[in-house]
């Protein structure tokens, strides 16, 4: 079975798009960007299972391991419904 993480290479990305990394051991979040990820031009062919792999969480003296998620855009759309 397949996770969505394994569907999408860093490249899929649109350039305001954020992935959320959250320490699984300390809570630390921190965030990357396309550009971040993409220091060299074949980082671009990653899968994002990959990327999440090789982070390692930001804060001082931690470096564990992290997950990975979607961070959302703020595009909202509001529904106004009602009853009749």
């Amino acid at each position: 079975m397949s996770t969505w993480k394994e569907n999408v290479q860093v490249r899929d990305l649109d350039v305001r798009d954020k992935l959320e990394l959250t320490c699984k051991s300390c809570g630390h979040v921190h965030y990357l960007t396309r550009e971040a990820i993409c220091s060299s031009p074949e980082r671009e062919f990653l899968y994002l299972d990959e990327v999440e792999k090789e982070a390692t969480c930001r804060a001082r003296g931690c470096r564990g391991a992290v997950r990975l998620a979607m961070s959302p855009r703020g595009d909202t759309s509001a529904f106004v419904g009602g009853l009749a």
